[in-house]
């Protein structure tokens, strides 16, 4: 694909003051630290946790002794994504194997890099993203086992989030157990073509010093051909 025949969509959310975060999760702040009118120049002092906003698990989120996410090779998180699409979900439906049976089989032998697509990213923002669907952790057990080492959803959490953030972690512990990585809070992969069916996935992380996660910046590669005809 030549360049200029892809377009490139940014798949982040943005991080502001107040933003979503897991239950009991640091708050994200933002404020002047330096004002150009009084110092001659900007800076903003950041305070948020490390799974702030759309960001990348490293094992260490949820293992004792896993790999921390400056020891991640980022080449992990570059290449060809594919979209797993399961619309119409009510809140805090189960997908289970059977719901997602056909596209797993269709996954080419060796796909490295799979995006849940559910469109709950729509609720971001509101109380409601909380009550976000997700994944039976047979399913989590079914990509490990195919060899997938990337999980991206468009949720926040692939597993089930309790209000108060206690709930099991099976998906979480079948990937990261298995020193894969999850993607978590991406936006706008429902708004894609429904002729998408993967794009070249760029997700580059902070390298914070042994940290058990990172915001990412997260950009897809769309073929020019794909909107053909999308308004």
């Amino acid at each position: 694909m030549r360049e200029e025949d892809a377009q490139r969509v940014d798949l982040s959310h943005r991080l502001t003051s107040g933003g979503t975060v897991f239950p009991g999760d640091p708050q994200i702040r933002l404020a002047p630290a330096a004002r150009i009118e009084v110092d001659g120049f900007a800076v903003t002092s950041v305070t948020m946790g490390s799974h702030s906003g759309t960001h990348v698990d490293a094992p260490s989120h949820t293992v004792a002794g896993g790999r921390t996410m400056d020891d991640v090779d980022v080449a992990r998180l570059i290449g060809r994504a594919h979209l797993l699409r399961v619309p119409g979900l009510a809140p805090r439906e189960r997908i289970g194997l059977a719901r997602l049976e056909g596209q797993l089989a269709a996954l080419p032998d060796g796909a490295r890099i799979v995006l849940l697509v559910t469109g709950w990213d729509r609720f971001w923002g509101d109380a409601a993203y909380l009550d976000h669907p997700f994944l039976d952790g047979l399913v989590g057990e079914h990509l490990r086992d195919r060899g997938v080492d990337v999980l991206g959803v468009d949720t926040l959490n692939p597993d089930e989030t309790a209000p108060e953030g206690s709930a099991p972690l099976p998906v979480h512990e079948a990937l990261l157990g298995a020193d894969r990585l999850i993607i978590e809070n991406l936006r706008g992969l429902a708004d894609l073509p429904a002729s998408v069916t993967s794009l070249e996935l760029t997700a580059l992380p902070l390298p914070l010093g042994g940290a058990d996660g990172a915001p990412v910046r997260a950009i897809a590669r769309i073929p020019a051909e794909a909107w053909a005809g999308c308004p």
